[in-house]
């Protein structure tokens, strides 16, 4: 086992994908907008955003009694920016995708893991830390991964059918959820066991490779 993230040796290093939690966004009105931004501004670097170009959504973490992710985009800039950060009135963590911001919110809230939102804890822990060479990521249908080159149908049936959910396996006697899950990282398939800590650390084993060399896009998230 190694803790999140040393590497796996048998994963190469060009490319990789992108994979999304559960899309439940709630889009805020304007009054909120300019509420919010009054305490997330202050943590946004390099400048604060405006509240008439910024778009807010919201999506509940049933891991965190009073916790929310906040998705705040800047209209004004071109492309637009994504700032993400967990939220609740007075405590702002803006994602810097490390996993540090994520254990430090874990000790605040506290997070509360157990068989109904461990799975969804995993998926948001991966979607939102990017370790030293890059982001794995959870793959649980072909239409998580984006793309470079599509590939060709008969490849992508065969792909859906080796892909599944993530799937809870086991509980150790010290309280430690073992999942079991396929991945992405860079250009690389692989199916893995992941283990999450009561308290939410995340490390991962088993590592076994499935497909390589796939024409998926690079990582821009950080």
């Amino acid at each position: 086992m190694f803790i999140f993230y040393q590497l796996p040796d048998n994963i190469n290093n060009t490319i990789r994908c992108v994979t999304g939690m559960i899309e439940d966004w709630q889009k805020l009105d304007s009054v909120n907008i300019q509420r919010i931004l009054g305490e997330v501004n202050p943590h946004l670097e390099p400048v604060p955003f405006r509240a008439d170009t910024t778009v807010i959504r919201t999506q509940r973490l049933p891991f965190y009694r009073g916790s929310i992710l906040l998705e705040l985009t800047d209209l004004s800039a071109v492309p637009a920016v994504k700032k993400y950060a967990i939220y609740k009135s007075g405590d702002v963590s803006v994602i810097d995708w490390t996993n540090q911001v994520i254990y430090e919110a874990n000790e605040k809230e506290p997070v509360v893991l157990n068989e109904e939102t461990v799975i969804d804890y995993a998926r948001f822990f991966f979607e939102y830390v990017r370790g030293r060479y890059g982001r794995f990521l959870i793959i649980e249908a072909i239409d998580d991964i984006r793309w470079q080159i599509e590939p060709p149908l008969q490849g992508r049936r065969v792909m859906q059918e080796m892909l599944e959910p993530v799937t809870l396996i086991g509980q150790d006697a010290d309280g430690t959820f073992n999942l079991e899950a396929f991945m992405v990282f860079k250009d690389s398939l692989f199916k893995t066991k992941i283990h999450v800590k009561k308290d939410g650390l995340v490390s991962m084993s088993g590592e076994e490779l499935k497909i390589e060399g796939m024409p998926v896009l690079q990582d821009t998230a950080a």
